[in-house]
């Protein structure tokens, strides 16, 4: 298994309101770079966690554990969604799901 593929987990701030121009002023989006695994969700496994066949799933398997908060996770120029995810004694997995925006 080769750990090659950047991955970034992200999180988004609150929008915020500006007293001075009384606009509201978009979040800012912080990544945290990781290196990972990433491959396509096998079938059987697409059938144990949606019940269905579903598209544009992928697995992650990092090599260490990743405890910090995220709203989603970010791979080349796509979106994810997080709905699975399975703690080893070292490593952590995530299944994940594409999100259409």
């Amino acid at each position: 298994m080769r750990y090659d593929t950047p991955v970034y987990f992200c999180r988004q701030t609150d929008r915020s309101y500006n007293y001075e121009t009384g606009d509201y002023e978009d979040g800012t989006v912080t990544e945290e770079l990781r290196f990972a695994s990433v491959e396509n969700t096998k079938a059987d496994t697409l059938h144990l966690i949606y019940g269905e066949m579903r598209q544009d799933s992928v697995t992650i398997h990092l090599q260490n554990h990743y405890d910090k908060p995220f709203d989603h996770i970010r791979i080349r120029d796509k979106k994810y969604k997080a709905d699975y995810t399975r703690r080893l004694r070292m490593k952590q997995s995530f299944i994940v799901s594409e999100v259409v925006a």
